[in-house]
């Protein structure tokens, strides 16, 4: 199986079953909680993947350099090329498996392959320090393990924190001049249109959060 697919089998198969659960908990479907199952989804295979870019932080540098002269050579993108390369099931959760992802974004923001950088340590950080909470805030949302004022709680603290942090990086990355190396193409595809679930689905997130706190129970997921 190849990256992509791997990609998508994960991030379908657990949006999928919390969207099953909170219906099957409910009798309803929620559009608001749907979005957000599947950006928790995906955020808990990123927080996976920033963990693998502080492990292979020395490989991801070297395989930059790698990927920048083989596109050089063939004229082929790099992301192209890891993400339709198949990768064999003992491979799937190994580290290095995924550093060949960080460097190869790296080709549009060097940043991820510089361990000086402010969207480097920011995501490191991301993955350590919000992988749990986010699975918390997963499950609770889905089968309303925790009180609706404290899953509120904790909803605002990290949508707050994934909406702040993101914009940090989008100026980060601009206040470096990163964005003149980059074809206007690129710019708009790899570095804003990539990042803005982490500036959109936030918001949606402080909005539900702030209705648990408000309201005391789960009646914004109905």
């Amino acid at each position: 199986m190849n990256a992509l697919s791997l990609v998508l089998l994960f991030t379908v198969a657990v949006s999928a079953l919390g969207i099953a659960a909170h219906y099957l908990l409910t009798g309803s479907l929620s559009l608001l909680h749907s979005t957000l199952c599947v950006f928790l989804a995906t955020h808990l295979l990123i927080c996976y993947w920033e963990i693998c870019l502080f492990r292979c932080r020395t490989l991801i540098e070297e395989r930059t350099k790698y990927w920048h002269n083989r596109r050089s050579e063939t004229g082929r993108l790099p992301h192209v090329e890891f993400f339709t390369k198949r990768i064999a099931w003992r491979d799937v959760l190994s580290f290095k498996t995924w550093a060949d992802l960080w460097a190869t974004y790296a080709q549009y923001d060097p940043s991820f392959a510089d361990r000086r950088t402010f969207g480097f340590n920011v995501d490191v950080v991301n993955g350590y320090v919000t992988l749990i909470p986010a699975l918390l805030l997963f499950v609770t949302f889905t089968i309303h393990v925790l009180p609706a004022r404290l899953a509120g709680v904790l909803g605002l603290m990290l949508f707050w924190q994934w909406f702040y942090m993101t914009t940090a990086y989008y100026v980060s990355f601009f206040v470096a001049k990163r964005h003149l190396q980059l074809r206007r193409s690129d710019l708009l595809i790899y570095i804003v249109l990539m990042n803005s679930p982490w500036v959109l689905a936030p918001l949606l997130g402080l909005y539900a959060s702030f209705h648990l706190v408000i309201g005391g129970d789960y009646r914004i997921f109905m």
